[in-house]
């Protein structure tokens, strides 16, 4: 009888933490679209580098069930590294703001520029997608689309270093030549958390002559042609 209610309690307390995470998964969610896509929508005002006060957050009505800690430890748990937090330089008040991934244009989000030829400049990067856009990305090349940058990551997914810059889901790897678009005037800077970034050509585009390789990932991995 004792181990009976014992192993209820257990699946209580499963099926608590699991709700807590799944909290935490839409807090982090909700937080992503306010900091990258939809503060002027949602009436919340950014710095420009980016930065919303959490008082300012957690007051507006989608936020109003959470408290300061939801967003520390979600901030602090997150596995790609999306945000950052910091007191306000003049009146200590805490900020938040998401690393990269922006729609709304931030005039300063202190990026570090990549220098060809410096130790942090790396000879490949990757940009993670899906075989279905293959046939339009092998014609027309990569596109920042709305937001502010093209993402690349430093390797794949699970290899060391890798925090963030492509989707777990992707099926498809794209290769880029850094060294080369850096020679013809492309810039490209390292984010935070350790996602490069570019604005690509005047067209917002990485074209393919900068595609070094490319991957199928799954359902197995093999080499496409370029």
């Amino acid at each position: 009888m004792d181990s009976d209610r014992g192993g209820r309690r257990g699946k209580r307390g499963k099926r608590g933490g699991d709700c807590e995470k799944d909290r935490d998964v839409r807090l982090s969610k909700s937080m992503s679209y306010a900091l990258r896509h939809g503060a002027n929508q949602m009436g919340l005002h950014l710095s420009l580098d980016g930065y919303l006060s959490v008082r300012d957050l957690l007051a507006h009505p989608q936020f109003h069930s959470y408290k300061l800690e939801d967003v520390e430890r979600v901030v602090a748990s997150n596995d790609k590294q999306r945000f950052k937090l910091r007191p306000h330089p003049e009146d200590g008040h805490l900020e938040i703001r998401a690393n990269q991934g922006h729609t709304m244009q931030v005039s300063n989000l202190e990026l570090k520029p990549v220098l060809a030829g410096s130790p942090d400049c790396p000879v490949e990067a990757v940009h993670g997608s899906y075989m279905r856009n293959w046939c339009s990305i092998q014609r027309q090349g990569l596109s920042r689309m709305r937001r502010m940058h093209i993402h690349l990551a430093p390797g794949l997914p699970q290899e060391d270093g890798v925090i963030s810059g492509m989707r777990k889901d992707c099926d498809l790897a794209i290769f880029i030549d850094i060294p080369k678009a850096l020679a013809d005037g492309i810039e490209f800077f390292w984010s935070e958390n350790r996602v490069l970034l570019t604005t690509g050509n005047v067209e917002g585009k990485l074209p393919p002559g900068y595609f070094s390789r490319a991957i199928q990932l799954k359902p197995t991995r093999r080499i496409l042609p370029l």
